[in-house]
């Protein structure tokens, strides 16, 4: 620990977003890259802990007061080993995790916690610019063949790990170009997808084998799967959305948020939408339904696009600021978050229900809704209610559903593979991921519901340790 007092003398600091004014005409990251001493000062916060509580909230486990002490040293290419070893994609969750260790930071109970993502983010992209990372192919192959279907986070620490463990690796994805919402679901001013695309260059040099725009079950047979690998990982996500099934749900200008998203990515990347509806904000008044991270990025989006006016509604009260005694340190809080989406213009509101979708010409105009209380009663879940006489209308001629996603897809995989699933829709597995068919494993968000990047590379990782013992009756894999 190179600064024992360093917590007691240094304050948090965050490196910051580019000025609104400026990151709302483009898609660029709205973030601002700190330099190595900002990194070093910031991480000389770290405390070196008897009991790291990061570590407790991190999924994949990362050795966070080490690679913070060897920020503040200067070594940061030692540091980027030390990342290495637990985080298949740090580079991603520098930038997009919600970072729970920051919660789970042990200064955080009296101060404010360490800036453990941007430390993160700092390691990675100094390893990228000092040529430090290298594909690094397995020395020799077991002669195993493993399908991974799906690219998305899960899919590609899955894949790795086993390609590492000498595994003949081919990772199917439906769509276009591999990264699943990595590539798709989440906007360039978040996550360039340069970035994504500097990763999978690396998997490829690595030997993995990538097959895009094929679906299994459709475009290549899911029995065939079984006949040609000698196992499967299925991480194809939860991508079936949560509807809003209220009057008026057919007028046009109602769009479920990844639709929304997915076409807006396609367009910055030059790709193209190739829907037959185009979905865009220009010139609209926008109605976002959903307090989440999916409803704050059509929130950056839609004005990007030009819309008059942003206005994004949850059905929960308004969160506090601060934690509560229901979250306690060093649980994860439900507190309010304002993203730089926000602040880049729009209004919010809480506890509104929507209860009708009102329209013209079969076109949405409006939203009819109304403000909603939430009763305790003692021993059961609070009670939603419907304040009397609080009803309202918000004009609209476009609303996005970020209501979140139910499940994975029932059809054609799962269904044809005849896999068993959970009482909440998805895939069940034992607790070594191998789902109700021999040979056939499942990780992600298909498996556990839809959560976090950080969760998604934890379940991949544990995957293909589970999968490498399956083939070979032990694994040197990290199980976690």
């Amino acid at each position: 620990m190179g600064d024992p007092k360093g917590f007691m003398k240094i304050g948090r600091k965050t490196a910051g977003y580019r000025p609104v004014c400026e990151r709302v005409k483009d898609y660029k990251y709205v973030n601002i890259m700190r330099s190595g001493e900002e990194s070093g000062e910031q991480a000389a916060r770290c405390m070196d802990c008897g009991t790291p509580f990061c570590h407790w909230a991190c999924p994949v486990g990362n050795y966070i007061p080490e690679w913070n002490d060897l920020i503040f040293e200067g070594c940061r290419d030692k540091a980027f080993e030390l990342l290495d070893a637990t985080n298949n994609l740090p580079e991603m969750t520098g930038r997009i995790c919600p970072a729970p260790c920051e919660y789970s930071c042990v200064l955080g109970i009296n101060d404010d916690p360490v800036t453990i993502r941007e430390n993160e983010l700092d390691a990675i992209e100094y390893a990228f610019e000092k040529g430090i990372i290298k594909p690094k192919p397995p020395g020799q192959r077991t002669g195993k063949k493993v399908a991974v279907v799906g690219s998305g986070p899960a899919g590609l620490s899955c894949a790795q790990q086993l390609n590492r463990a000498g595994h003949s690796v081919t990772v199917f994805e439906k769509d276009d170009k591999p990264g699943g919402l990595l590539r798709y679901g989440i906007p360039d001013f978040k996550l360039e997808k340069r970035i994504v695309e500097r990763r999978l260059d690396l998997l490829r040099q690595e030997g993995i084998d990538f097959r895009t725009s094929v679906k299994v079950g459709r475009d290549y047979r899911s029995g065939d799967l079984l006949d040609d690998f000698d196992a499967v990982c299925l991480a194809i996500g939860s991508r079936t959305p949560r509807d809003l099934d209220i009057e008026g749900r057919a007028l046009e200008g109602i769009h479920f948020a990844m639709d929304y998203l997915t076409q807006s990515n396609k367009r910055v990347s030059g790709e193209g939408p190739d829907e037959k509806e185009s979905i865009d904000a220009a010139g609209k008044k926008v109605v976002v339904i959903g307090g989440g991270d999916t409803g704050s990025d059509c929130v950056g989006t839609a004005n990007r696009q030009g819309a008059s006016c942003v206005v994004q509604i949850e059905v929960m009260p308004r969160p506090e600021e601060c934690r509560t005694d229901a979250y306690p340190w060093p649980s994860y809080p439900l507190i309010l978050k304002t993203s730089s989406s926000h602040e880049e213009g729009s209004e919010r509101e809480w506890s509104v229900l929507t209860k009708k979708f009102i329209g013209s010409g079969g076109k949405l105009t409006a939203l009819e809704c109304v403000r909603v209380e939430f009763e305790k009663t003692e021993g059961a879940c609070p009670v939603m209610k419907e304040v009397p006489g609080s009803g309202f209308r918000l004009e609209a001629d476009m609303a996005l559903l970020a209501i979140g996603f139910v499940h994975p897809e029932h059809g054609g995989l799962v269904s044809d593979l005849g896999l068993e699933l959970d009482e909440r829709g998805n895939v069940k597995t034992d607790d070594s991921f191998r789902t109700s068919r021999d040979k056939v494993f499942s990780a992600g968000d298909m498996r556990r519901g839809q959560s976090l990047v950080v969760w998604a590379i934890s379940e991949g990782r544990k995957a293909a340790y589970n999968i490498d013992r399956f083939l070979m009756g032990e694994s040197a894999l990290p199980s976690m």
